[in-house]
Order: structure tokens, then sequence, then C-alpha cells
């Protein structure tokens, strides 16, 4: 299947416990549509990380949108709040957008801190006649960036130890030494390997299109982040944006390491944007969806030559890097921690940044390579729930190691020792060990040192 959803255009604050069940109602939709007409009532059971941290990323809100056939990529602030007043206030719900139903947030929308087998973030929706009998019912689970398996699809995943066996298409990368042994032998570089791979489901046209979408997005999201038009961002801990006084505050300047803060303002303008829940590019989750931006925003204003058509070659590696993590481990915090979002994002951006500087396969998967090695073990502890401390900071921290590992791995001569495939495994096998209170459900780490905050 193609990599480009690997970017995709949708709303804070969270891919996989925001966009992940918006989802999850669109399919039910798509799924009870035929027997719309004798549906009464629809309950929602959230499980494991949905449960424990959904409010502070909005998953009981947005499985609300998601059964309101809303649609994250055009889901604007008005029809937010229209439809959830609806539902809290009003106690209807306009269900696929087309029947209006009784709804009871108290009693239909239930927090389980059961956690199912197959993944840390499952839901079940049930839907219902007049009479109380189950019409249809389907359980999901969000596995990350936005991602959404049913039960059976999942099990198959797990079955077939693989995300998506891509063996039966004449192009197929399954693992880094499949992309690398195909660079060595037709002289490619990654962006070449990965623009090849995706022509075999999309039109240039198309791709390229796709992806100055996504980079004009992404821009768009750094401006509203330096002039946002509320100065504090939501919930409980009333943190105060930084990146306005950050934008207004730093000049350029003859200290060599001054670059660092603008990379830094890059970083925590779209992570406070994605954290107020406005429009971000998931890359390749909401919670690390700064990571490839700031690097993105640096090369443009900081380097010479970098352009749309590097832009969209920075994209191209980008969601190659990001699909191996995706079959062969985990883009989730709640099943691999921040790892798993942060790191794959700081890998994905060094991948790309040594690609568009240049470097050939194997130096840009060795980037990609040490700046995952550099993360292993990062724990997901959000405050509150919340998807700012200490998220924000860290999408800084994963861009900047990121331009690290690029120009580390370019400026090498020794051979690497450890491959990116070796990494994806250990980072997931790292995530799998991991302490459960350390994964995205704010039961340890600073999620609990700093409770007194929310």
């Amino acid at each position: 299947m193609s990599n480009l959803s690997i970017f995709k255009i949708g709303v804070g604050p969270s891919s996989s416990h925001t966009l992940g069940p918006m989802l999850a109602g669109n399919l039910f939709c798509e799924k009870i549509s035929p027997k719309l007409k004798i549906i009464e009532k629809i309950q929602i059971y959230f499980y494991g990380s949905l449960s424990l941290t959904g409010k502070g990323h909005l998953s009981d809100k947005a499985i609300i949108w998601g059964l309101s056939n809303a649609k994250a990529k055009n889901l604007d602030k008005l029809t937010q709040q229209d439809i959830i007043q609806n539902a809290l206030k009003n106690k209807k719900l306009n269900l696929c957008g087309e029947k209006e139903i009784c709804f009871d947030y108290q009693k239909d929308l239930i927090f389980s801190k059961q956690f199912l087998l197959l993944h840390e973030n499952g839901l079940t929706l049930k839907a219902f006649d007049k009479n109380g009998n189950i019409i249809d019912e389907q359980t999901y689970y969000s596995i990350g960036g936005g991602f959404v398996k049913t039960e059976q699809e999942l099990q198959d995943i797990k079955e077939n130890g693989l995300q998506e066996e891509e063996s039966h298409h004449k192009l197929a990368f399954n693992h880094s030494k499949d992309i690398l042994e195909f660079c060595q032998k037709n002289n490619k570089n990654l962006i070449q390997a990965s623009l090849e791979y995706e022509l075999q489901f999309n039109s240039l046209d198309f791709i390229h299109k796709y992806c100055l979408e996504i980079w004009q997005t992404m821009q768009e999201t750094y401006e509203n982040g330096v002039h946002p038009k509320e100065t504090a961002l939501p919930g409980n801990l009333k943190l105060n944006r930084r990146a306005p006084g950050l934008f207004n505050r730093i000049q350029p300047t003859t200290d060599p390491l001054g670059i660092i803060d603008f990379i830094s303002l890059y970083a925590i303008a779209v992570a406070e944007e994605n954290a107020s829940g406005a429009k971000v590019v998931t890359a390749p989750t909401n919670g690390a969806c700064a990571v490839n931006p700031a690097v993105m925003l640096y090369l443009k204003n900081h380097t010479v030559g970098f352009n749309d058509q590097k832009a969209i070659d920075f994209l191209l590696v980008g969601m190659l890097i990001g699909s191996l993590y995706k079959k062969n481990a985990s883009i989730s915090g709640a099943e691999a921690g921040c790892q798993a979002e942060i790191g794959v994002a700081s890998s994905m951006a060094a991948a790309s940044m040594a690609s568009v500087l240049g470097a050939d396969a194997f130096i840009a998967s060795n980037a990609a390579e040490s700046a995952m090695e550099h993360h292993l073990g990062l724990t997901c502890d959000p405050v509150g729930g919340l998807v700012q401390i200490p998220c924000i900071e860290r999408n800084a921290f994963g861009a900047i190691k990121a331009i690290m590992a690029a120009r580390m791995a370019m400026s090498r001569k020794s051979t690497p020792k450890v491959t990116l495939d070796e990494v994806i495994l250990t980072m997931y096998n790292t995530g799998k060990d991991m302490n459960l209170k350390y994964k995205e459900t704010s039961l340890g780490g600073l999620a609990t040192t700093l409770s007194s905050l929310c």
C-alpha cells in the first residue's frame, strides 16, 4: 500500500487518541449505514490508554465527531463546538450525519480501566434498536498515527508478524535491507527508491500535489503557532504559549549555537498548535508532529537551495522510513512509549535531511538509525493526559537530534555497526518490555511527579 498516509492532515492533539477514535466513528457509520433506520441508540466503550488519558486527548469528543460523520481533514472549530454542544447540552447525536438519536454522555460513553489483549488503544462501538437489541457492534484499535484496525484485521497482523506485507507488489520494501539492496543494485538514493515505490499506487502529479499540500499545511501551522488567536493552551495545566514570545525575541546572531533557538521556535510553534486541537500534519503522529516541519523550516530558512522539490523529496524519504517502523514495530506511544513517536519522527527527519543534502541510501539509513538509537527507552508520560508537558519540548529535542544525526552520518568515515533494521527491532522490543505506566497512561513518570499541576 502507499506510504503517503504516513503524513496526513488532521486535528490535534493526538493521532492515536483523537484522529483514531474519530476515524473509528467514521468507519462504524459506514458499517451501520444500511441499518440506520432501525438504530435508536449508540454506546461507546474506551479501553486501556484510550480510557486513562482519553479526556485530555479529546478522545471523548473525537468519537462523537466521528459518529456524526465529520472528517478530520475538514473539521473546523465551529463544527467541533456545534456537534459537542448538541451531544452534551441537547443530549442528541446526529448519527452518521443523517439521523438524530438520543445520546447521554454519562451513560452511553463508558471509560473502562480494562486493557484489551491486542493493543493498548481499544474501543468498542455498539448500535441498538428501540427494544435494546444489539443491531451491530465492532471493536477497533487505534494503532498510532491515526491508523485504525478492526479486531480481525489486527489479529491477522499479529499472526503474520508484519503490519502490512508487501510481497505481492512488484516493488516491496518491508525492511531497510530491501531498500538498500534495491538502491545498490539500481544506483538510486532513498528519494528515488521511495518515488519508484509510490508510483505503483499513484501518478507522479498526484504524489507531488499531495506532498506540496502537506508542506503548505506544515508552514501554515507554524505561522498560526507564532500568531495565535489565543495565548493560553486548553486544559487544566493552563500553559501559556511560548512560540509568540520566542518569535519576537529571537534575532540572528553571531553565536554559532544561535540556530538552536530557531529550530526550537519552529518545533514549539507547531507543537503548540497541535496541543490546542488545531489543524496539523500527522508526521507520523500528532504528538511528534513538529519534528519534521522544524527540520524542514531549518533547511528552508537557514540553508541554500531548499525549495518545493526538495520539500517533496524530504517527505518521500520520511514516509519511506516511517513505513518501516509502522510495519515492523510501532508508531504508538501507548504501545511502545514516546520512542515510537518522537523517536520515529526524528529518525524520519534525519534520513530525509541527509538525502536532500545529497547523501546516498546507506548514509541516510545510518542517519535514521542514529537518531532512533538515541531515543531508545523514551517514555510516554503526558501530564494530565495532555499533549503539552513534556510533549511540546520533546519535539524540539527530536528535531535537533535529527539534524545532529544527519550531520554525523554525512561526516563519518567508518562503517556503522548497527543497522536500521536492528534498531527498529530494538525499539519495538524495548517498548514491549517497558512498564505499562510509562506508555501513555499518565500513571508514571512526569505525569505523576507533576500531578499537583492537574
